[in-house]
């Protein structure tokens, strides 16, 4: 009894292992997509995340105290440079410029009359008639007048300036936020409470941080010409394109990056701030890359490998290095050469040397490749 269990045993086993997919002489060959390996230009990209924000952001604040009389635009509104936005009760400081111009006028009456004065004074002290003090009483009232003009002409100047604070004008093209004062309210200067929040998204900035790994290619390309920076919002069809025009003058110790900017025409307003867009950082093109579908690629315990198509129709487990992924295609820098075959479906019951048969897109299959 012995003796027969043990050759049942070999016989199971036998039986199990001709059964192995792809392996015998009679087993059945383990159908497969493949892919051709391909030399192309691909770029050289640093993948990374960033956080769009306003190229400019100005806040809106009175430079006077005041009744906001009138606001000018709708909350959300596109404004130019220079578009009127609010105005604060100018009746105030239109009295104001009134009472200064009024004191100048005063004053300058009196500084004619010190002059002429002064001056009939020196005639007198010429003829020997009046006295040497008499004079110098006269020159410096004529001159303690001239200055009270200059300082009323100040008054006036700070007074109009004043007045033209009631107007208040956009002073970048921008896109405007909720108002945060309403009208009729008092707008106050000594209160820093801002009336509206401009900013500019035409053009507009993205932040993001990469390794510092990367930090000489950047600098290098960088020293080249600004390098092309794409963004993608997720749900859009295509991303938009822009340039690198910041580098960071440091390096976060905490994190091991370095910061960006890139700045994006964004003509449409796709990009918008606070957003979260997926960015790639194109610093190259490489012209002889050899490039695979990425699902061809698989990890083992020994790392990275490929089932390369053989001659004979069967297939070669084969060691790569992938220097980088370009969306769906991996960049491969060891291991394979253009013109092999890999398969990109159909690894899961793949062996080293097991037999293949090779779908075509319909779900046929091809003959024997020669």
């Amino acid at each position: 009894m012995f003796l027969a269990g043990l050759a049942m045993a070999a016989g199971c086993s036998k039986e199990s292992a001709g059964t192995a997919p792809g392996k015998g002489p009679d087993s059945a060959p383990v159908p497969v997509t493949v892919a051709p390996v391909v030399r192309q230009t691909t770029p050289v990209e640093v993948r990374t995340f960033g956080t769009v924000q306003a190229n400019l952001t100005v806040a809106i604040k009175p430079q006077i105290t005041g009744v906001l009389t009138t606001i000018h635009f709708k909350e959300g509104e596109n404004v130019k440079q220079g578009d009127l936005l609010f105005t604060i009760d100018p009746r105030p400081f239109e009295a104001a410029l009134r009472q200064a111009e009024a004191n100048l006028a005063r004053d300058t009456a009196q500084q004619k009359n010190a002059e002429t004065e002064a001056s009939r004074q020196e005639d007198l002290l010429k003829k020997g008639v009046a006295a040497q003090g008499e004079f110098d009483q006269a020159r410096t009232t004529a001159d303690a007048l001239a200055a009270v003009i200059r300082a009323d002409q100040a008054a006036i100047d700070n007074a109009k300036i004043q007045l033209g604070y009631c107007r208040i004008s956009s002073p970048i093209d921008g896109r405007t936020g909720a108002w945060l004062v309403d009208q009729g309210n008092l707008a106050k200067a000594e209160v820093d409470v801002a009336l509206v929040v401009i900013n500019q998204v035409r053009p507009i900035q993205v932040n993001f941080s990469v390794p510092q790994r990367d930090l000489e290619a950047v600098k290098d390309r960088m020293a080249k010409g600004k390098p092309e920076v794409q963004a993608s919002v997720p749900g859009q069809d295509r991303p938009e394109i822009g340039q690198l025009t910041f580098i960071d003058n440091t390096v976060d110790r905490t994190t091991g990056t370095f910061r960006l900017k890139a700045t994006f025409p964004n003509p449409q307003e796709r990009l918008w701030p606070g957003q979260y867009v997926d960015i790639v950082l194109v610093l190259a093109k490489d012209p002889d890359a050899i490039v695979v579908p990425a699902q061809a690629v698989q990890t083992g315990q020994e790392g990275q490998y490929v089932f390369v198509v053989t001659n004979d129709q069967t297939v070669e487990k084969r060691p790569v290095t992938v220097a980088r992924t370009v969306g769906n295609d991996a960049v491969v820098s060891k291991g394979l050469e253009a013109g092999e075959q890999v398969v990109t479906d159909g690894q899961l019951r793949l062996v080293p040397k097991a037999k293949i048969r090779i779908k075509n897109a319909s779900g046929g299959s091809e003959g024997p490749r020669s």
